[in-house]
């Protein structure tokens, strides 16, 4: 890397002075744990997806475990999950002592192929979990056509999802319930965190007393009522997944610039869209009629020459030396995620091969994110795609197999 050449990075969280302010206000007030400010984050969340009930906890992880709990999903139940999507999707399945049956994706969408619910379904199916990868939403009307049919319950993974449109819906509550993540790779950040959504009241309220223990209340609840000596009822088995108010008011910070980032997000993404154009050794994100992609990531495919196994390993060593040497040029790129059905718990589990899921296979091997935030320049956009069209030019093994 040229001395005095900036480093670009795959993303840059958007902070100013009132994440700052926020956070200091909470540490005046004395009440730092769960409390006022998760509240009002929630409903910043609700108020800008539409969402009926939004549930504020750790991770999108511990939500997606809400979530299926909230759907009596557990031990003896198989749940559907695309195996390209984040190890945490078919994690939060084993929690609940369900088994999590990995399914393969569409090399344009990076998502679930729902035909994949009528191969792999079986009597102990109960439930399929859709990730809205990137950004962009799952197939969702022919999903939950399917699981309308067969009894199953719909959990939206949505960790990459705010300000994902589906037909003119946010996505989070077309199913049984959703999950969201704060992580700072996302539009916007809490360091950590996570929301579970809903449409349905009911779930909503189990969530929120799984999130604390089990408790019948909240301790805010209980500290500025009467009676807050006395601790709170506990009538289930729950969790320690509760939010901050830390981590809300930087939320509720981050809320109020989402619209901005979002649109700069997309419009970035369009760009690129534009400089690529020509690039013949990538293919770019899809964004299929009736979707609003959001664009967590910015992430292309290396072009390969056919479909095997011996294809898409060339079509990897050549992703990968091309990563390697814009990294080396302060340009940071990423996989687009990993197939789980290749790691190493779930292959020796359950006794996967990497082409019995040759799309997710492919998706892992091939899968190149691009350096995307708000605030990104057109001249660091331009230095991107100028030294990736370089170095795609000068890494030109290719395998023509079938």
């Amino acid at each position: 890397m040229s001395d005095g050449v900036p480093k670009i990075p795959i993303t840059r969280a958007i902070f100013d002075d009132e994440e700052a302010r926020a956070v200091a206000a909470v540490l005046a007030s004395g009440w730092v744990v769960q409390g006022p400010k998760v509240a009002e984050f929630e409903e910043g969340f609700r108020s800008f997806t539409g969402l009926a009930e939004a549930v504020a906890c750790t991770s999108c992880t511990t939500g997606l475990h809400l979530a299926l709990l909230a759907a009596d999903i557990g031990p003896g139940d198989e749940v559907i999950v695309p195996s390209f999507t984040w190890v945490a999707s078919a994690n939060a399945v084993t929690y609940v002592g369900a088994t999590p049956v990995l399914a393969d994706v569409s090399l344009e969408t990076f998502n679930l192929l729902p035909d994949e619910i009528e191969r792999l379904r079986s009597p102990r199916t109960r439930g399929v979990m859709p990730v809205h990868l990137f950004g962009l939403a799952a197939e969702m009307d022919t999903i939950l056509a399917l699981a309308a049919r067969h009894d199953l319950k719909v959990i939206e993974d949505c960790a990459c999802a705010l300000g994902t449109l589906y037909n003119g819906q946010h996505v989070g509550a077309l199913g049984h319930g959703g999950a969201f993540s704060f992580h700072p790779r996302k539009a916007i950040t809490t360091g950590e965190g996570g929301m579970y959504t809903t449409a349905d009241p009911a779930s909503a309220t189990r969530a929120r007393s799984l999130r604390d223990h089990g408790a019948a209340r909240s301790d805010h609840a209980r500290h500025t009522a009467k009676g807050s000596a006395l601790l709170p009822v506990f009538n289930m088995v729950g969790y320690n997944y509760r939010m901050t108010d830390l981590q809300a008011a930087v939320g509720v910070a981050q809320l109020a610039k989402l619209e901005r980032i979002l649109g700069s997000r997309i419009e970035r993404a369009t760009r690129y869209d534009q400089l690529l154009a020509g690039q013949a050794d990538l293919v770019v994100p899809a964004e299929p009629e009736g979707h609003r992609h959001s664009y967590q990531s910015y992430v292309c495919r290396v072009r390969i020459d056919g479909t095997g196994e011996a294809a898409i390993l060339a079509g990897h060593a050549r992703r990968n030396a091309v990563m390697a040497a814009l990294e080396d040029e302060g340009v940071a790129t990423r996989q687009g995620t990993h197939a789980v059905h290749i790691l190493e718990y779930y292959r020796r589990t359950y006794g996967y091969a990497p082409m019995d899921l040759p799309g997710a296979f492919a998706a892992d091997r091939l899968s190149l994110a691009l350096p995307l935030y708000a605030g990104m320049t057109d001249a660091e956009q331009d230095r991107v795609v100028e030294r990736l069209a370089w170095h795609l030019a000068h890494h030109t093994t290719r395998i023509h197999a079938g």
